[in-house]
């Protein structure tokens, strides 16, 4: 495969970085469209990594927009959004800090903005559906996730997963789908961070369903992979992808990973509104992954 143009990109194998061999993936940048390279590597393999999709400075400027939205959240006390709930935590210095919001495209415009960007839909060629779009009003919109390890801290971690249990607790047929990451924050494999096992994608309903128990497990896979990120990169994983999100071996400031994901979404229209019901799977992140 040409990889010109691309950069290589070492990473860890395996928990924590240690105990496992060195190995190696292509990063690439992102344009309005796709290379043959691009597009070859994801479907191989279900994920692909790209440098700088925004620059530090707005990495910046949305850091203190979801310190405002989450202000506005603990005071309000709010208990889920479109029915998903909010989950809190205590950040460094014993403050209430929310640690998963849902839908924050819905509460600032600087967040809606981010997903008007054009070089988005240029992903919609992995999926090479014609009904392909962002599901800014589906799934849980754009979700923002802030891990930390504190005594109080309730997201530090998240278990083994696919994307597709979403499809089966609304009642319908797996629909393909994407799952884009804004990391804003710098995280190597030695913090913790995204787990993924490549190929997992192709390997049929059984794999997807039943390679291991949802949300509960986080035991290492010895075929798991480890990004090491930087605030600003954007990551794309296919949605029957198994993944993870390890917890950092520190506690305090050096255990902050803040990234933000929205779906990339195709069949039946399924928006989610104030009178939505949580899903089970749902329920059952909000008491699990500490």
């Amino acid at each position: 495969m040409d990889l010109s143009g691309t950069e290589e990109q070492t990473i860890s194998n395996g928990s924590n970085g240690k105990n496992h061999p060195q190995n190696t993936y292509p990063v690439f940048q992102l344009q309005e469209n796709l290379s043959v390279e691009q597009k070859a590597f994801f479907i191989k393999n279900g994920f692909i990594h790209f440098k700088n999709f925004i620059p530090k400075e707005k990495v910046l400027e949305l850091l203190r927009e979801a310190e405002n939205i989450q202000d506005e959240w603990v005071s309000k006390d709010f208990k889920t959004i479109n029915g998903v709930p909010i989950k809190y935590g205590t950040d460094v210095n014993g403050k209430k800090i929310v640690q998963r919001f849902a839908f924050i495209n819905q509460h600032s415009p600087m967040f809606a903005n981010i997903l008007k960007d054009s070089r988005l839909k240029g992903l919609f060629e992995l999926i090479g559906s014609a009904d392909c779009r962002i599901g800014e009003s589906e799934k849980d919109g754009l979700v923002f996730n802030h891990y930390i390890n504190t005594v109080a801290s309730n997201y530090s971690q998240l278990g083994w997963h696919t994307d597709a249990l979403r499809d089966i607790f609304q009642g319908q047929k797996i629909m393909p789908m994407l799952n884009v990451g804004i990391h804003l924050d710098n995280s190597t494999t030695d913090n913790g961070g995204l787990r993924l096992i490549p190929g997992t994608h192709n390997k049929g309903i059984g794999t997807m369903l039943f390679k291991k128990i949802y949300f509960i497990s986080h035991k290492p896979d010895k075929k798991e992979l480890g990004l090491n990120v930087e605030a600003g990169d954007l990551t794309v994983h296919d949605g029957r992808l198994w993944h993870r999100v390890a917890r950092s071996p520190y506690t305090g400031e050096q255990s902050r990973r803040r990234v933000m994901y929205v779906p990339i979404v195709t069949g039946k229209h399924l928006p989610r509104d104030e009178n939505s019901k949580p899903l089970f799977y749902q329920r059952l992140i909000s008491i699990t992954n500490k």
